[in-house]
């Protein structure tokens, strides 16, 4: 009993959540789940009288489903297009170090944050490793939360409109992304959450930045290359996914005033436009110099959240390895340099 009374919070994050996304597939606007469930809780969150949590706890399952779902992307033909990445993938470095060198500069010189805080502020990496990073390296964690929870925010608000506005494809969620669960193999889904979980958990022994989508989508990919399951996860699976990811990205600014939230908001749009600009420089380097879709290419030079853009890049039907390499570079990058950076900024004080 007691169990069911402290789920009911997140139960009801939930279903406000997907109310949200109703509303929005409704109005058909771009990703409709996601956005839905983000402007449900962000409003709902605003008021005290409703009883919300939320609901990350099933965050890296979700995850975890994403990584098999692009695992099935992967196959033996794959093989003689890695080559063609190889181009596109170096850029991530410069990518990485041009928007970090400028974000760092906007946090410390114009926002006026110290060089630890601003430097986790800018680093283009997943939410919760610069938080846990920043934490362990002395960096002011209720800044860099905020500043890196309201860049992930805008570019998954953003991101969505431009794709339709400059690529013409549209997002209102109304087609197919799978099959639907009638139609699954439903031994090959209950191999897949195996499989899923495996590589989760083996992830996370490894101490894998980004594991839980990047172990689930090794082993998902060795079992499509070996032909042992074909199915992917049914359309009703992913879409809870949406649900899950976007209520959970809601709750940023639970506990802040909308005053403060505001403020937020506005200081963030200096650095979202350097992210932009830079973004844009790269995207059309890679355009010009590749035969990569230009959808591929904005989700991978996209710096949101590898859940978020692998998800959306599954929506729309992107190049899913492509996508999903850049993301696991950027996100071992970022990782790798930030502890040895700090640490140099600190010894040169």
């Amino acid at each position: 009993m007691q169990w069911i009374k402290g789920s009911f919070p997140i139960i009801m994050s939930l279903i406000i959540g997907s109310i949200g996304g109703s509303i929005f597939y409704m109005l058909k606007t771009p990703l409709p789940l996601i956005l839905g469930s983000i402007t449900a809780i962000s409003i709902a969150s605003r008021f005290s009288f409703i009883s919300l949590k939320s609901p990350k706890f099933f965050s890296s399952p979700a995850r975890a489903i994403l990584g098999i779902t692009i695992g099935s992307a992967f196959n033996p033909t794959i093989l003689q297009y890695l080559g063609s990445f190889l181009s596109s993938l170096l850029l991530v470095i410069p990518f990485v170090f041009i928007i970090t060198f400028f974000g760092m500069l906007y946090y410390w010189k114009f926002l006026k944050f110290d060089k630890t805080s601003a430097y986790f502020s800018a680093m283009p990496g997943g939410l919760l490793e610069m938080v846990m990073l920043a934490e362990s390296l002395g960096a002011n964690v209720y800044k860099v939360t905020l500043a890196q929870s309201t860049r992930l925010m805008l570019i998954v608000f953003t991101l969505p409109f431009i794709i339709e506005h400059l690529v013409g494809l549209s997002l209102s969620g109304r087609g197919s992304v799978t099959h639907p669960w009638a139609q699954a193999d439903k031994m090959e889904v209950l191999i897949l959450c195996a499989c899923a979980v495996i590589g989760w958990k083996g992830a996370l022994k490894l101490k894998i930045p980004g594991g839980t989508i990047i172990g689930p989508m090794v082993v998902g990919a060795v079992m499509y290359s070996l032909g042992l399951v074909s199915s992917r996860p049914p359309d009703e699976i992913i879409s809870f996914v949406q649900i899950i990811l976007g209520s959970t990205i809601g709750f940023v600014f639970v506990g802040i005033s909308l005053k403060e939230v505001l403020h937020v908001i506005v200081n963030t749009l200096g650095y979202f436009a350097i992210l932009s600009i830079v973004s844009g420089i790269f995207m059309v380097i890679v355009s010009s110099t590749t035969n990569f879709s230009l959808v591929s290419i904005m989700l991978a030079f996209s710096p949101g959240g590898q859940a978020e853009m692998n998800l959306i890049a599954i929506i729309v039907g992107a190049n899913l390895p492509y996508v999903a390499l850049h993301h696991i570079v950027r996100m071992f990058l970022v990782m790798s340099v930030a502890p040895i950076f700090v640490t140099k900024m600190r010894d040169n004080r």
